[in-house]
């Protein structure tokens, strides 16, 4: 018999063992499972601008992890390695929650203020976020999400009184990019302006030669985030060749910095990345 996923609109139908598009959720005995429960591929104190999370705690360092798999399929992935790769073919190591509340209180005298669930699509391992993310809210730790956004509605509103700040990436601003990577506008649309409602939120776009460049598309984008709040702060940054798209040229310094002006047109804070 098979069950839906409701995570995302991917909405896989699962048959008893199989795993979805993610890598990381299953069918397994009659009930969707997180796959990927506690099976951490990555760890480390980052800088919170790292994020980038650039108005929300500045200065201050936060313990970064994250796990494997993704629900969508960008030929740009700047994480590939393990947002694409199956649990066979990556180190993990098995971290319950209480580990890594602990561990993240243990450097609080080194400047950390908490938790950011990232480097792979932290919401396709929902029920480890919200377990780390309840437990870490009791310790007095901050929780961060660094997000695709292709998530449903209901697991949306379920995680978020436990979320302080997300960066949600705004992979383009038309519905041909998305469809081509798998997901939709609307949905990351729909996820910015809830939790811009419920935490602190910041939004990043990768902008790619010939790909989302235009200073249209970023204008649009940009009027957008300002009808919800113009103090979100917007990052636009370079691409560098990777993955399926390592024979495309970098995004240029001066097509990035020409970008944040038109943003800055609509947005209070703009900031230029990867360059």
């Amino acid at each position: 018999m098979k069950i839906k996923c409701s995570i995302c609109p991917n909405n896989c139908m699962l048959s008893e063992g199989q795993v979805g598009l993610c890598r990381a959720r299953m069918n397994k005995d009659g009930k969707i499972i997180c796959e990927n429960y506690g099976k951490l591929t990555s760890i480390a104190p980052d800088p919170i601008e790292k994020k980038p999370l650039y108005r929300f705690f500045p200065g201050k360092m936060i313990l970064s992890v994250g796990s494997y798999g993704c629900n969508l399929r960008c030929p740009f992935c700047q994480n590939h390695e393990i947002s694409m790769a199956d649990d066979d073919k990556v180190g993990t190591y098995q971290t319950p929650p209480d580990c890594l509340v602990d561990m993240a209180l243990s450097m609080k005298d080194r400047n950390n203020i908490g938790i950011a669930y990232t480097y792979n699509e932290p919401l396709i391992s929902y029920e480890y976020v919200m377990d780390c993310s309840v437990l870490a809210r009791e310790k007095g730790l901050k929780n961060v999400l660094v997000t695709n956004g292709y998530v449903c509605r209901e697991p949306l509103n379920n995680l978020l009184p436990y979320i302080d700040a997300m960066n949600i990436d705004l992979k383009a601003f038309n519905e041909d990019f998305y469809r081509k990577i798998g997901g939709d506008l609307e949905t990351v649309k729909n996820t910015i302006a809830i939790a811009a409602k419920s935490c602190h939120v910041e939004v990043t776009t990768l902008v790619i030669p010939g790909e989302n460049d235009s200073a249209e598309e970023i204008k649009s984008a940009s009027r957008w985030i300002a009808s919800i709040d113009e103090n979100i702060p917007y990052h636009i940054s370079a691409f560098y060749p990777r993955y399926k798209y390592s024979d495309k040229r970098p995004t240029s310094r001066k097509a990035v910095y020409d970008l944040v002006e038109e943003a800055k047109k609509y947005l209070k804070y703009v900031y230029p990345g990867n360059c």
